[in-house]
């Protein structure tokens, strides 16, 4: 069973009316409004709103007992301004869908059509549209929802689509897929002082030079292949935008990635007792806070193989090209809960890159990804 072309051009202006109104995570309340419209005419067995903040899982149960499948995907958009001509380009200043999450989102409303025609033989298909994806809180509010208790996974799958990849490609491989990654705010606090007599305070300008250099050689990346580490300084402010003003605070934004949730872990620590200890020996107050914290994707070598299978069956090619990824990406949380796996779907070697203010996810793999993840559907539940 394949969606019709009535049933491609109606995924087609969803994904673009998606496109039009983006919201932030944790903001997604008019896209999932928009979802449980679309999702409605399908009937699902059950439909959990609010699932951690704005998400939502849309039930398909089968007549017999059998295993429960999730396929998830993501509501939230961008904070970034689009830049493009198209008809259909974001009508909020300031947001746009410049990762594909619109997309990703109409392929599971693509399923539901399918599910809706004929209804699995046993056990249950989930399809959980996710919020909060970009900061890393929706997949862990959502699996401590209670809630989702009701539909815990033996299986979780995933796509993401991916610019530089032939257009349909699709790429696959056990193990490692994103890394795993955290913000780390380090504020340094000493005391302001008259800039004729700098003596007077206590500044934080030498112990900010010489944590830059040192919070870097942390983690220096390289080729991503057991022991990965990379620390990248993202933002720094110190002192007041004045001349009469010696420095008295500073910050510092880095964010921490590695392969491995231990080694991210590791190199947390890592970082803190590096920050901790410079700020004590310049005579500085120090707070360390931790933000937008991923944790390491890794593809279970059985879901693979499921994957595998539905991508043979459909004649979509596939080979394990660009993973592991250095970008993080939420859906490795549910992991801890069932064996999962992500697959990258190629949006084409000239698609703008994700993120740039320039991104539109390409329609046409909206029946690429239907077929890949119904296949896989029908594999499990028949």
């Amino acid at each position: 069973m394949r969606l019709s072309n009535q049933d491609i051009l109606d995924l087609t202006e969803l994904r673009r009316d998606l496109h039009r109104h983006p919201e932030l995570s944790g903001e997604e309340s008019g896209t999932a409004h928009a979802i449980a419209a679309a999702l409605a005419p399908f009937a699902p067995d059950r439909l959990i709103e609010g699932l951690g903040g704005h998400g939502m899982a849309a039930v398909f149960e089968g007549p017999a007992p059998g295993p429960t499948v999730l396929i998830r995907s993501e509501l939230d958009g961008l904070p970034i301004e689009e830049l493009s001509e198209l008809p259909y380009r974001s009508q909020v200043p300031g947001k746009g869908h410049l990762c594909g999450h619109d997309g990703h989102s109409t392929i599971l409303v693509g399923l539901a059509r399918l599910l809706s025609r004929q209804r699995p033989a046993k056990g249950r298909a989930v399809l959980l549209f996710q919020p909060a994806e970009e900061n890393g809180a929706g997949a862990a509010a959502v699996l401590d929802d209670p809630r989702f208790a009701e539909i815990a996974p033996d299986w979780a799958f995933a796509l993401h689509n991916m610019p530089g990849l032939p257009l349909g490609r699709v790429s696959l491989a056990e193990g490692p897929a994103n890394c795993a990654s955290v913000g780390m705010r380090i504020v340094l606090t000493g005391r302001t002082a008259h800039a004729s007599m700098p003596e007077d305070g206590i500044s934080p300008a030498a112990t900010l030079a010489r944590l830059i250099p040192a919070l870097s050689a942390l983690g220096p990346g390289g080729v991503l292949v057991p022991g990965f580490r990379l620390a990248t300084i993202t933002h720094l402010t110190m002192g007041a935008p004045a001349f009469g003003i010696a420095p008295g605070a500073a910050e510092i934004w880095l964010t921490l990635r590695a392969l491995t949730d231990d080694d991210l872990t590791a190199l947390v620590d890592a970082a803190t007792d590096l920050a901790r200890s410079a700020a004590a020996g310049a005579g500085l107050a120090v707070t360390l806070t931790r933000h937008d914290h991923f944790r390491a994707c890794t593809n279970h070598p059985e879901a693979v193989a499921r994957l595998r299978d539905a991508l043979e069956a459909e004649g979509v090619p596939h080979d394990a090209a660009n993973l592991p990824m250095r970008a993080s990406e939420d859906f490795g949380r549910f992991g801890s809960v069932a064996r999962s796996a992500m697959f990258l779907l190629g949006s084409g070697t000239e698609s703008p890159a994700l993120h740039n203010p320039d991104f539109d996810f390409p329609d046409s793999l909206i029946p690429i990804g239907t077929r890949i993840f119904h296949r896989a559907l029908r594999d499990l539940l028949g």
